[in-house]
Order: C-alpha cells, then sequence, then structure tokens
C-alpha cells in the first residue's frame, strides 16, 4: 500500500474559485437579510403611521421603491445562488480530477527507480516516495512531511549516511558515497511556485563499471609502460612516496647486478644489495647540495650515469645509463686535446681559436704568454676585450673578412708585455661547416720580426753591392765571352756522353728483356730433373738416397739461383705486374709456415708460428715470395735458437713480421743489405750459395705492390723483418685447406691424369713423379699425340695437366679447349708456365682453370692437384 503525507497539497486554481464564491454568497445573504430588516421596519411604519395623505403617498411611494431594489436584489441573489450551484458542481469535477492526479502522481513517483522528494516554497517536504524513506532506514532515521530542508541536512551530518561527497561543475549532479558503500547521484529542479524537487539516483552499477574500466585501462597503461620502460636502453627504476620500489625494468636489473626481485620493496633496500650507490633527491653533496646525477664504475669496468628526477607526487624516477662508450670517447678526447695542447704549446707561434661571436675558445700558451693571461684565462674572453683601442680597430677589418669565408693574411706590429715593438705575421683562416657556414676562425700568429730584420739587412746589403756588382761586371764581360767558347765545347762532350749513356741503357735493357724471354728455355731442363729427382726422393733410394738428396739440394740452390736472376730480370724489364686481391692471411701464412718448418728442423731452429684470421690484400704469390726470401734469409744467418712468424694489427695494415735470434745485422748496414749483390755472414758458411740478391728482390717486388718493408736488429742478439699490408673487409679467395704430404699421396691415389707437355724430358720426369704417388698417368707431347692415346679424348679421366707454351704457336689452353668440347663432362685443368704476365692469370681464372709457374714444386703440385680433384668431386 502507497504511504503518502496526510498534508494538504498546495491550493489548486479550482480550490480558489469555490472559496471565491462562497465569500460572495456569504455577502449577498447578509445584505439580503438587511434589505429584509428594513423593508420589514417600512411597511411597519406605513400602517402604523398617523401623518397625512401625503407623507402616506410618499411612504407608500417609498416602500414601492424599497419593494423594487429588494426584487432587483432578490434576483441577483437567485441569480449568485444559480452561480453558486454551477461553481460548487464545477469545483466538485475539478476536486475529483485533482485527486486522480493527485494519485496518479503518488502512483508515478513511487513507481520511479529513483528515491524522490518534493519541497514546498518554504523548503518543507510535502511528498516523498517509499524508496526515499529506503534511504533512512538504515541510518535509523525517520523522515516525515513537513521537515525542512535544512533539518534533513543536519540528519544526514548527525547519522553519518554519507561517506564521501562529490560536488559537481556548474551544472553537473552531486555525486554520494553511502556508509553502506552505494553511490548516490542527486539531481535538484526547482519548481514553478519556488519549491523544489530532489531526485536521487542509485549509480552503483555504473561506479562499478566506470571503475572496473578506469582499472582495466590503467592495467593496459601499465602493461603499456612496463613494455616501452622494458624496451629502454636505460635502467628505470621509480619509486613511490613512501621509498618503495614502484616499477623498473630488466635493463636495471642488468645494471645493477640483481635477481628478479618483487614490487613495493624498499628502495634502499633492494639498492644494499646491488653494487650501485644509493641516490635520491635528498642525497648531499659535501657542500650541503642536491645530487641530480654521480658517475661510477662497475667492477666489470663499465661505468654508468645514475640520476634521480623528483616527481609531483613525491616520489622520484632513477635512470641508469651504460656511459662506457661516451666515456671512452670522452677520455680518448681528453687525450687528444691533451696531446694537441702539449704539440701546440711547444709551438714558437701563437695559435688560437675564435668562434663565430668572437669568443676564445682555445689558446696555447704562447699565445696566453704573450698577452700576459694566466693558463686558460682567455677562454670565455672576447676577442674585443683581448684587443681594444687602436689595435682592435686595424684587426676589425681582417676579421670581418674571414668571417666572410676569406683566409686573411697581414703583417702588423705590436708591442709585447716588455714593450718591445715586434712584427707579427697573422693568418685568420675560417672554419666552415658542412653547410658552407662559418663556425669561428683559427688564428696563426709568427713572430717575423728576426726575418724582417734579416731581410731590411739584406736590402741594405743588397744596396751596398749594386756598386761593386757594377764594378764586376765589366771584369766579368770579358770573363764570359772566354766562358762560352769553353760551354761550347762541353756541350758538343755532354751530347757524345748521353749518347754513349742511352746506347748503355739500350743494351742493358736488351740484356733484361732477353734474360726474362728465355726464362722458360732456362727453366725446362731444371723442371725435369726436378721431377726426376723428386720422383726418386718418393722412392726408398737406400744407399742412394743420400746421394739423391744432394742432388736434389744442388738442384733446388741452382733452381733458386736461377730463379732469382730471372726474377731480378723480370722485375727490371716491367714483366711482372701484381694481380691484387682480397684473401685470409692465414691462407698463406699456414703454408709457408708448414714448410719451412722442416726446413729448420734440419738446420736445428725452432719455427714458432701465431695464426692470424685478418683479410688483406695483396698479390698472394708476389707476397709469399718477399715471405720466403725473408724466412729463408733468417734460416741462413741463425745458428740456434728460434724463428718467429707471426702478424701484428695496425690502424689500417697488418705487419706480418719474422723474427730471429741469429747474429743481427750492424746499424749501419741495415740500409745495404737490399742492395743487389750485398750479403750478411751467414751461421753456415759452407751452405751460403746465394747471390745476395733475396733482399734486394725483397724491396723490388715491396715497392712494386706499394708495400712497406722494415727492418730492426741488435748485434749477437737477433733481427725483425715487416712487411706491412692493407687491410680488406672481405676475402675475394677461398682458403684451401693444408694437408700433410702424406695425406696428400693418400688422396692421389688411383687418380687418372693426362700430362701434356712439348719437352720429352718433362713429360718422363712427370710419368715417374706422379705414379710414385699413385696416379694413372698418360703423357702427350702434342693435342694429336694425346687424342690418339686416350680415344680421341672420351676416355676416362680426372684432370689434365698441360704446360702453356707448346710447339707450332698451340697453347695449352687451347689443347684443353679442344677436349674439354669433345667431353660430356669438362674436364678440370692445370696450366703450368714461367709466363707471370697479368693478362694470362686473368684469362686462366676467367676459364676456371687452376696456374702454376715454373719450377714446379712437388709440394706445391700435390695441394693443386689435390684441391682440382675436390673441387670436381664437390
Amino acid at each position: 500500500m502507497v504511504r503518502t503525507s496526510t498534508r494538504r497539497s498546495p491550493a489548486s486554481p479550482l480550490d480558489d474559485q469555490a472559496d471565491a464564491a462562497h465569500e460572495r454568497l456569504a455577502a449577498l445573504e447578509l445584505e439580503n437579510h438587511k434589505l429584509r430588516r428594513i423593508n420589514a421596519a417600512l411597511i411597519e411604519r406605513i400602517e402604523t403611521g398617523a401623518s397625512g395623505r401625503d407623507a402616506a403617498y410618499a411612504a407608500f411611494q417609498h416602500s414601492v421603491e424599497l419593494a423594487e431594489q429588494v426584487r432587483e436584489r432578490t434576483d441577483a441573489l437567485n441569480q449568485a445562488m444559480a452561480e453558486l450551484k454551477a461553481s460548487n458542481k464545477l469545483l466538485s469535477d475539478a476536486r475529483l480530477r485533482a485527486e486522480t492526479a493527485h494519485q496518479h502522481l503518488i502512483d508515478a513517483i513511487e513507481s520511479i527507480s529513483d528515491a524522490f522528494v518534493l519541497y514546498d516554497i518554504e523548503q518543507r517536504i510535502v511528498l516523498f516516495n517509499k524508496r526515499f524513506r529506503t534511504l533512512w532506514s538504515r541510518s535509523g532515521v525517520r523522515i516525515a512531511s513537513g521537515m525542512r530542508l535544512a533539518e534533513v541536512r543536519r540528519l544526514v551530518e548527525r547519522s553519518g549516511l554519507v561517506a564521501e561527497e562529490h560536488r559537481g561543475k556548474g551544472n553537473e549532479p552531486t555525486v554520494y558515497r553511502l556508509n553502506s558503500g552505494r553511490w548516490m547521484q542527486v539531481s535538484e529542479r526547482p519548481t514553478r511556485e519556488g519549491g523544489l524537487v530532489v531526485l536521487y539516483t542509485d549509480i552503483t552499477e555504473v561506479k562499478v563499471s566506470e571503475t572496473m574500466r578506469r582499472e582495466q585501462a590503467l592495467a593496459q597503461k601499465s602493461r603499456l609502460l612496463q613494455r616501452a620502460v622494458d624496451n629502454l636502453s636505460q635502467g628505470v627504476a621509480m619509486v613511490g612516496a613512501e621509498g618503495a620500489l614502484e616499477l623498473w625494468n630488466r635493463r636495471f636489473l642488468e645494471l645493477s647486478g640483481l635477481a628478479p626481485i618483487e614490487a613495493h620493496r624498499p628502495f634502499e633496500e633492494v639498492m644494499a644489495e646491488s653494487e650501485l650507490k644509493l641516490l635520491t633527491p635528498l642525497t648531499l653533496d659535501d657542500d650541503g647540495h642536491p645530487v641530480e646525477e654521480v658517475e661510477q664504475r662497475l667492477f666489470d669496468g663499465r661505468m654508468l650515469e645514475i640520476r634521480t628526477h623528483p616527481l609531483p607526487t613525491g616520489g622520484y624516477v632513477n635512470t641508469f645509463t651504460d656511459i662506457t662508450e661516451r666515456y671512452r670517447h670522452a677520455e680518448a678526447l681528453r687525450e687528444s686535446e691533451r696531446w694537441i695542447r702539449l704539440i701546440t704549446d711547444h709551438v714558437p707561434a701563437l695559435i688560437a681559436y675564435v668562434s663565430a661571436d668572437l669568443t676564445y675558445e682555445f689558446t696555447n700558451k704562447v699565445y696566453e704568454q704573450w698577452y700576459r693571461w694566466p693558463s686558460d684565462g682567455m677562454l670565455g674572453q672576447g676577442l674585443r676585450e683581448i684587443h681594444t683601442g687602436e689595435h682592435w680597430q686595424q684587426l676589425e677589418p681582417y676579421i670581418e673578412r674571414a668571417l666572410s669565408g676569406e683566409s686573411v693574411s697581414f703583417e702588423m706590429a705590436e708591442h709585447n708585455h716588455a714593450g718591445q715593438q715586434r712584427y707579427m705575421l697573422r693568418s685568420y683562416v675560417p672554419n666552415r661547416l658542412g653547410s658552407g657556414e662559418v663556425a669561428g676562425i683559427f688564428v696563426l700568429i709568427q713572430d717575423i720580426t728576426d726575418r724582417r730584420r734579416t731581410a731590411e739587412a739584406l736590402h741594405q746589403a743588397y744596396q751596398n753591392l749594386e756598386q761593386r756588382v757594377r764594378e764586376r761586371t765589366a771584369e766579368l764581360t770579358s770573363l764570359n765571352e772566354q766562358l762560352l767558347c769553353e760551354i761550347d765545347e762541353r756541350t758538343h762532350v755532354e751530347a757524345r756522353l748521353r749518347e754513349a749513356k742511352r746506347e748503355a741503357e739500350l743494351a742493358n735493357l736488351s740484356k733484361t728483356k732477353f734474360l726474362a724471354a728465355v726464362s722458360h728455355d732456362l727453366l725446362q731442363p731444371l723442371n725435369a730433373a726436378r721431377l726426376f729427382t723428386s720422383a726418386l726422393l718418393d722412392r726408398d733410394a737406400g744407399q742412394s738416397g743420400g746421394l739423391i738428396r744432394n742432388i736434389s739440394n744442388s738442384l733446388e740452390d741452382v733452381e733458386n739461383l736461377l730463379g732469382t736472376l730471372v726474377d731480378i730480370s723480370k722485375l727490371d724489364a716491367g714483366v711482372i705486374r701484381p694481380d691484387i686481391t682480397s684473401f685470409a692471411v692465414s691462407e698463406l701464412l699456414e703454408n709457408l709456415a708448414m714448410e719451412f718448418r722442416q726446413l729448420s728442423g734440419t738446420q736445428g731452429l725452432a719455427l714458432d708460428f701465431v695464426a692470424s684470421s685478418a683479410l688483406v690484400r695483396s698479390d698472394i704469390q708476389l707476397l709469399a715470395r718477399i715471405l720466403r726470401n725473408l724466412l729463408t734469409n733468417a734460416i741462413r744467418y741463425t745458428s740456434h735458437g728460434r724463428i718467429l712468424l707471426g702478424c701484428r694489427r695496425r690502424r689500417q695494415s697488418l705487419s706480418i713480421e719474422v723474427w730471429d735470434s741469429g747474429m743481427g745485422i750492424a746499424e749501419d748496414k741495415l740500409e745495404e743489405i737490399f742492395h743487389e749483390f750485398k750479403r750478411g755472414d751467414s751461421a753456415q758458411p759452407y751452405q751460403d750459395r746465394g747471390l745476395g740478391l733475396g733482399l734486394a728482390i725483397v724491396e723490388k717486388i715491396a715497392r712494386m705492390l706499394g708495400h712497406r718493408i722494415q727492418v730492426s736488429s741488435r748485434l749477437g742478439h737477433g733481427s725483425r723483418f715487416s712487411v706491412e699490408v692493407p687491410l680488406a673487409r672481405r676475402a675475394s679467395r677461398v682458403r684451401s685447406e693444408t694437408a700433410t704430404s702424406e695425406l696428400l699421396v693418400e688422396r692421389l691415389q688411383g687418380a687418372r691424369v693426362w700430362v701434356l707437355d712439348n719437352d720429352t724430358a718433362i713429360c718422363a720426369g712427370m710419368r715417374t713423379l706422379l705414379e710414385g704417388w699413385g696416379c694413372l698417368v698418360v703423357t702427350a707431347l702434342s693435342e694429336s699425340d694425346l687424342a690418339r692415346q686416350v680415344d680421341n679424348f672420351h676416355a676416362e679421366a680426372d684432370m689434365i695437366i698441360a704446360d702453356y707454351h707448346l710447339d707450332n704457336g698451340h697453347t695449352g689452353i687451347d689443347v684443353v679447349t679442344t677436349v674439354n668440347a669433345r667431353r660430356a663432362t669438362p674436364l678440370p685443368a692445370l696450366m703450368i708456365t714461367a709466363n707471370y704476365s697479368n693478362e694470362l692469370k686473368q684469362q686462366v681464372r676467367e676459364l676456371g682453370h687452376m696456374l702454376m709457374h715454373k719450377p714446379v714444386r712437388p709440394m706445391k703440385l700435390k695441394t693443386a692437384m689435390c684441391h682440382i680433384l675436390e673441387k670436381g668431386q664437390g
């Protein structure tokens, strides 16, 4: 059942009309009552009156008038009664409608979900619904009609019904959080009569949903923030107002050396477990000033920069930045600046740098001493402050020209601090940026007083000498005439000498070219002899083994001597051209170490090798010739101890060094040893059969390649030879694997090899050598001879070895091309030649063949053949 208040609602317009009708009816009844009394009195007076006829008539007339008035009044009263009845009927209808509307209003306010209360113009409660009463039931407060708004507010404060209040701004409603945890939104609206309607809307679910959305958004932002912080290169730690660690990233844990930690731990406790310093906005230095950043070196040598940033909420954020590289760069810059200052301070010239705003940014010691300023005292000072008055006026035009981008040099007289006049040569050089803008001026000032005075003295002397010159001119004129005759005679003699020199040079060049050209014919028989002796050495020769080794050593000496002479002739004739490529230096050094370790062991020496992974740019064959000569010399001039082969990196180059513990070289002989036919005293004189051309060849090849040769030595302690080779970024050569002689022979077992050479001795020697390695060999003197033996090139084979120079103008390349054109699968080829030209190297490389120069070393031949076979199998 709906409970409503017993107080009447405010008067409606129909009630006002009814009240007015009642009042009017009462007034008419009272006036009618008075008229009746007057009428009765008049009638009585007339009936009882003793006056005359006229008086009676007059009284009668008056009574008639009164009767008429009474009648009129009675009619009016009847009309008013009729109107009153109509009004009462309308009033009853209106009252019925008002009660119905009132009931509908009560039903409406009870049906709404909000608490409703209505105040009249006097701020008293007129009407409220059950939901409004329910708000107060839990707090034990009873709400009744007629209570004022102020009293209700006092009850709210006294009962503690409201736990939190949020007043809206402007037209926004006020929101309350009740002590039950519910949220109420209060909306107030005035009525037309001056009253007040208040609605209490329960927005708890909206608030909860909003809180959940806010928490979800906050969680999402927290995740995004954590993700962003984790991706920072800096370590970050955020500390709350209570000093607890709220947020950090992985970089902070890495730099501090901490394991994963729990949130909300005291920051001081966390930092105590690390090796980092604790820095907060409250940290003070020795002078009591706040410290915002510190630098700390970790145990592993890294440098950290720790900064603290206070937050408006009372906490702070610390950042941890690894500044190791920046610190090293700063150290390098400081060291560079120290060297620059050390150098400039000892230069007898005034040096300075002035920025575009004419402020000193650098001055050397001489500059400061000239202007009598303390060390670094001029830095930050303006140019106008140093040069004032007339001196500045003289300098200003030149400074403006320098600032406009022009290099300026001029002389000016100045007085030093002792008052002496000195002549100074000033040079202003603008410092241009990449955009062309002038960022400053380099200032160089030289004291040229002595030079000026010397020039003046020379000028004076010149003036004095002019007279003497005129006197001597006359004497010399006669002598010149005599000398002209002698000059003519000397001119003829000089022409004859030039002609003789030209003929000698042509003869020497002809000899050199001839020696380079016949190198192939000179090396042919030697190559054959080397093949035969190598084949004999590979076999068990019994008692003749020593004799064969002696023959091999003798042939090797002849080969070395002849090869040296040929190399010198080819270098002088310009036949050899470097083939520069990029390759791994280990490809060369490991082979050399293996080759010379055995040779040094026979001499009782130990050869140590330090490997290197560097990439270099050079001609690998010419560089190998340099290092072979250096290693050979090291073994030749060392009687005991060891030899070291290794590398040392420079800035843009690699120094390949050969150290020995030999007898050493006198300092005055260090340049002489690179001359032709100059030899030192060998440690094994009976074995020294060289011509003294090894280091001369080293010097010529190094000069051709653009490599620098360095040598240092101490008598009785040993020597160090090095060749400096430029570094490369990537290799253009594929490194070949090294292998022992036994392993190479094992790989060659059963290999089918065709050998083509127009020299019968070389064919025989090659057959003997290869068959000793287990190969199946077919030798031929020409293309037709080979075709006859191998079924017109269709027989099975693994590779072909061909001499480049054949009979009748044919070449090995031509024969290999013909062979592979007739085969389904082309044969890999090895070209052997004494031609060192780059054109041939390039041609063989483009065709995919391998090239080897005479005289052929058996070990190199084994390695090359194994490489060709492995490549063909792959």
